[in-house]
């Protein structure tokens, strides 16, 4: 049985990016899925086998602080759409607007740790 594979899934700015990174370090099989930009609602699914789906969340104000997007609401509303079938089928759900980075890996590592020990 091989490891299993985690996708991570979200808005622009909700931390995928570090969040892939910080589980990579720690030795999980982790896949950057950039669905936000895909007209097909589940792309996630298409592209890869995933066993595990952590969808990050980040409201626009949130989004527009952390990485100085120029867009609109309505183009940021465009992505949640776009994110909708992701995040009713994620595994795990972080709302990331009031956590650190490290708040967000803990929370992570935690659902992933109740995993194994689920079995």
């Amino acid at each position: 049985m091989g490891q299993t594979v985690i996708g991570i899934v979200g808005p622009c700015a909700a931390g995928k990016t570090t969040l892939t990174e910080e589980l990579k370090a720690r030795g999980y099989h982790v896949k950057h899925i950039a669905q936000e930009h895909s007209y097909v609602p589940d792309m996630w699914k298409r592209t890869t086998h995933l066993d595990k789906l952590i969808y990050l969340d980040v409201s626009y104000e949130a989004s527009k602080e952390r990485r100085k997007l120029n867009w609109t609401f309505d183009e940021y509303k465009i992505q949640i759409h776009r994110l909708s079938h992701a995040r009713e089928n994620a595994d795990c759900y972080i709302a990331t607007d009031n956590l650190s980075q490290e708040d967000v890996l803990r929370l992570s590592i935690e659902f992933l740790e109740n995993l194994t020990s689920e079995g």
